[in-house]
C-alpha cells in the first residue's frame, strides 16, 4: 500500500466536503424565482409567508462571515442584471482578508486579518455602516442579510459603554478557557448592539430573508454568528418572526456541516471505502467536544476499521464533523484545534505503545481554510508522519499540552494547508484504512 495513495484520497475526500458547501454554488442550487411575480423559493417551495419580488421596491444585501461574498454572489446572479437595476439593489457584506472579491453591486469589504477571528475596529465601521443602511428602508422594501460561520468577528458593535478592547479581552479569556461555541457567543450578544436580534430589530424594510450557512452542529439559529437576526426569549424556532417595527424575518439555512460530511462520504465511497456513519448532533458530540477528545475518539475508530481491513481487505471510511474545544495554557504555542485533535490521536497510540498501521491515516481540517492563528487549516497522520516524529525525535505530549501542535506537525509533513476557502461550516474528521 503506497502511503501516497491514501493521502491522495484523504485531500480528495476533505476537498469535496469543502466543494460542496461553496456559498454561490448552494444559493443557486436552492433558490429560485417562479413565476410572473418572481416568488422566492427555496428547495422549489414558496416561503410561508411568501415573497415575490414583483412586489419589492429596493433590495439591500448585507452580512457578514467567511462565506459573505459567495453568498452575495449567489444572490446577485438569483436577480441578474435586470433584478439588479430594476431593484436599484446596494449592499455590504463583511469578511476576513482573503476571502473578498469583486461583485457587480453589493461591496465586499475585509475587515480582518485572515489569521486573527477578532473584531477589529474596521469592523465595527462596517457593521454601523450596515445598521444604517438597513434602517432607512420601507415597507415594500426588501433586506436580505446573509449569515454564515465566522460572522461573530465580523459584524460588532459593542453596547454603549463597552469598548470594543473589554468585548474582546472577555471573548478571548472565555475562548482560552476552553468555552464552547454557545457560551462564547452568548457573551458577544450581552455587549453588542448587533447581536441576538439587532440587526433585525435595526431594519425597517418591509421583509427580512436570512440565508445562513451554518458551521453550528444542530444549526441553532440563536448561536451561529451570535444571532443577529434571531431575537432573545421566546420565538419561532425555524426563523419566522415580526420585529416591533412590522418587519417580517425568516431564515433559511443552505448549507451546513452535514452537507459537507455527506459529500466527504460520498467521495470516500466513490474511491471504494465502505463509509462509517455518525450522527452529527449536538447532543452526541457534547460529551467529548474538547480535542483530546475527539482525538481519542478518532485514533479508537482508526484501531478498530484497520482490524476490520486487515480482515478482509475492504478499505474502509469513518467520517464524522464538528468544532473541538482546546483549553489554551499560559505557556502555549502555536496551533488550532485540528491541529490538537490529530495530536492527540497520535498520543493516545504512543501511550499505549502501539505502533501506528501502515494503513491508517487520520484528518482533521477546517472548511474555512483556518486552524486557531495559524497558515494551517489542519493537520492529518499516517505511518510517513509517525516516521518522521521517530526519527526527529519530536515530543508529542509536551506538545499537547502546550497546545504547541503546529511546530511539530510541521516538522513532520502531517500540516494541511489550503488557504482561505470562502466558506466555512465547522470541520470535517477523517479515518481511512487501507489494506
Amino acid at each position: 500500500m503506497n502511503a501516497t495513495d491514501i493521502r491522495d484520497d484523504a485531500e480528495a475526500i476533505w476537498t469535496a466536503a469543502m466543494r460542496a458547501v461553496q456559498p454561490e454554488r448552494l444559493v443557486a442550487a436552492r433558490l429560485s424565482l417562479e413565476g410572473a411575480g418572481q416568488v422566492i423559493c427555496h428547495d422549489g417551495r414558496t416561503l410561508d409567508p411568501p415573497v415575490q419580488l414583483d412586489e419589492v421596491d429596493r433590495i439591500v444585501v448585507v452580512g457578514a462571515g467567511k462565506a459573505a461574498a459567495g453568498m452575495a454572489a449567489g444572490i446577485e446572479g438569483l436577480l441578474g442584471p435586470e433584478g439588479l437595476s430594476r431593484h436599484r439593489v446596494r449592499g455590504l457584506v463583511s469578511v476576513p482578508a482573503g476571502c473578498g472579491r469583486n461583485l457587480a453591486v453589493v461591496e465586499v469589504r475585509e475587515t480582518r486579518p485572515a489569521t486573527v477571528n477578532l473584531p477589529t475596529p474596521a469592523v465595527v465601521e462596517a457593521t454601523h455602516e450596515i445598521l444604517a443602511m438597513v434602517s432607512h428602508l420601507g415597507p415594500r422594501d426588501l433586506v436580505i442579510a446573509v449569515i454564515t460561520g465566522g460572522g461573530s468577528a465580523l459584524l460588532a458593535a459593542p453596547n454603549k459603554g463597552t469598548s470594543l478592547a473589554e468585548k474582546i479581552a472577555v471573548t478571548r479569556r472565555l475562548s482560552e478557557s476552553g468555552a464552547d461555541i454557545a457560551t462564547l457567543n452568548a457573551a458577544r450578544r450581552r455587549l453588542s448592539l448587533v447581536k441576538g436580534g439587532g440587526l433585525a430589530r435595526a431594519c425597517t424594510a418591509g421583509h427580512l430573508l436570512v440565508l445562513v450557512l451554518s458551521d453550528v452542529i444542530g444549526d441553532d439559529l440563536d448561536v451561529i454568528a451570535s444571532g443577529p437576526c434571531m431575537p432573545a426569549g421566546p420565538h419561532a424556532a425555524d426563523g419566522t418572526w415580526t420585529t416591533p417595527t412590522g418587519c417580517r424575518v425568516q431564515h433559511i439555512i443552505v448549507g451546513n456541516n452535514t452537507t459537507a460530511a455527506e459529500a466527504a462520504g460520498a467521495e470516500a465511497r466513490d474511491r471504494g471505502y465502505d463509509v462509517q456513519d455518525q450522527p452529527l448532533t449536538a447532543a452526541g458530540i457534547a460529551a467529548v467536544n474538547t480535542a483530546e477528545a475527539v482525538g481519542r475518539r478518532l485514533a479508537t475508530a482508526g484501531i478498530f476499521l484497520q482490524a476490520a481491513t486487515a480482515h478482509d481487505e475492504r478499505p474502509r471510511a469513518f467520517i464524522t464533523g464538528g468544532e473541538a474545544t482546546v483549553t489554551v495554557p499560559a505557556d502555549h504555542g502555536a496551533g488550532g484545534r485540528n491541529q490538537q485533535t490529530v495530536l492527540a490521536a497520535i498520543n493516545n497510540f504512543q501511550q499505549a505503545g502501539m505502533p501506528w498501521p501502515a494503513g491508517l491515516l487520520i484528518a482533521s481540517v477546517g472548511t474555512d481554510g483556518e486552524d486557531g492563528p495559524t497558515d494551517a487549516a489542519g493537520g492529518h497522520a499516517d505511518a510517513a508522519v509517525l516516521a518522521e516524529i521517530a526519527r526527529l525525535g519530536l515530543d508529542v505530549p509536551k506538545a499537547l499540552a502546550r497546545c504547541d501542535t503546529y511546530p511539530l506537525l510541521d516538522a513532520a509533513g502531517g500540516l494541511i494547508r489550503t488557504g482561505p476557502t470562502g466558506t466555512n461550516v465547522a470541520d470535517i474528521r477523517i479515518v481511512l484504512a487501507r489494506p
